[in-house]
């Protein structure tokens, strides 16, 4: 297994692409603890920090697939560093001016989040230019949905460690800082600098034009509100134990299993077309919240149920990241990677405010049963699109400047994936 990560790694730019993404997404995994930290810091109230960091969120999933859409466009240097330096610049504003009055701290906040640039989509748009075997494409999903992880988990310990040693204010500046810094790192690689979307048909839905895409969205929207759920529920479970740490545990457990998995999903070459896989994997993910529900009195069980939970996430991202390209309307893949970010977000946030009614009815089991449920809906979404379309054409395919894009006939669900180019 790690061997083929290694060759992976070692494939020119692939480690720096990589690494700078992470880097250049640090602010986005950290913003809402760190809004709500410096707002309490600042001497506001709860309300006021939930309602500024809930303000982020909105932006930025407004933002992401207008911004992968002008990158399609224009390129990522031109619209990823500015973006960056701009969404740096509201936050570094925050932190310098504080929460009053409410109104200016708002408007920056708005601004930062709607101007967090699109690196994840960027970076799913560059591989296969950068990696050129499909298999290599398919295990850098995988890494990439791993890595993702890694980041959500690590970027709240680093801003605390940041906030212990200096202070809210100097997190949040040097967080944003680093982000910029990773933004750069990547736009002035060659693959970026180089990279072309391949042309692409005026149409104001963009890659939404896709009936897959929307298929798509919509199941990764539920599978968002089941790891919100998650996410609330586990607090819940906590809390009826006197012990709060235990959340953290099930969080890391579930964690935990779909690093595992990403891990071992991108280790091997899976048959078969990718849209009937992720189907099964999808399907697989919703049978694993569902003993959830159970909420078993031992931690120890209650904690592995978590973990075995997370196993089929990360295989079912970097599967979907694979469909998307095989999908996307000509000339928006990045836009179209980044509806993706968006709409498994605003899942991730309707699972926290829907979860909150359940659990007062009927406590940490009845929370882990709207886990459960959503991801039975997003298994049933896909399995209800039993015959995608075929692809109005696109993917990631580099397109040298001045050349036309590739073929736009790509395969549907049931028919086998064309060899890699060159065989």
């Amino acid at each position: 297994m790690a061997v083929g990560y290694l060759e992976l790694l070692r494939v020119r730019y692939a480690a720096r692409l990589l690494a700078g993404t992470l880097l250049g997404r640090l602010p986005y995994a950290t913003a809402p603890l760190a809004i709500v930290l410096f707002t309490r810091a600042e001497g506001g109230s709860y309300a006021l920090a939930g309602a500024l960091a809930a303000a982020y969120g909105l932006a930025t999933a407004v933002g992401q697939p207008l911004l992968g859409r002008l990158a399609d466009l224009h390129g990522q240097p031109r619209v990823m560093l500015p973006a960056a330096l701009a969404s740096a610049g509201c936050m570094a504003l925050l932190a310098l001016c504080g929460t009053e009055p409410a109104a200016p701290a708002a408007a920056a906040i708005l601004l930062g989040g709607l101007t967090t640039p699109p690196l994840e989509g960027g970076l799913r748009a560059l591989w296969p230019g950068v990696l050129g075997r499909e298999e290599r494409v398919q295990r850098a999903y995988a890494l990439d949905a791993v890595a993702q992880e890694v980041m959500f988990a690590a970027g709240p310990l680093l801003l605390m460690l940041l906030v212990s040693r200096w202070s809210e204010a100097a997190a949040l500046l040097v967080v944003n800082a680093v982000g910029v810094a990773g933004a750069l790192w990547v736009v002035a690689s060659p693959p970026s600098r180089r990279w072309r979307s391949a042309p692409r048909a005026a149409h104001w839905l963009g890659a939404l034009r896709s009936s897959v895409l929307r298929t798509l969205l919509a199941c990764f929207f539920f599978v968002g509100l089941a790891l919100g759920a998650i996410s609330v529920a586990a607090v819940a479970y906590a809390d009826d134990r006197g012990e709060p740490l235990i959340s953290s545990w099930l969080l890391s457990a579930l964690a935990a299993g779909a690093l595992a998995g990403g891990l071992g999903y991108g280790a091997r070459q899976w048959p078969g077309a990718p849209e009937g896989r992720l189907r099964l994997l999808v399907a697989a993910l919703a049978a694993g919240y569902l003993p959830l529900a159970l909420a078993p009195g031992p931690v120890v069980l209650m904690t592995l149920l978590a973990g075995l939970s997370g196993v089929f996430l990360a295989p079912a991202l970097a599967c979907a990241f694979v469909v998307i390209d095989r999908h996307a309307p000509r000339g928006t893949v990045t836009e179209a990677f980044s509806w993706l970010v968006t709409t498994f977000g605003v899942g991730s946030a309707a699972g926290t405010a829907v979860v909150g009614p359940v659990l007062e009815a009927a406590g940490p089991a009845g929370g882990f049963a709207v886990a459960g449920a959503a991801g039975l809906v997003a298994a049933a979404v896909l399995a209800a699109a039993r015959r995608p379309p075929a692809a109005p054409g696109g993917g990631s395919r580099p397109v040298a400047a001045g050349r036309p894009g590739h073929p736009a006939s790509l395969p549907v669900a049931g028919v086998p994936d064309p060899p890699p180019p060159g065989k």
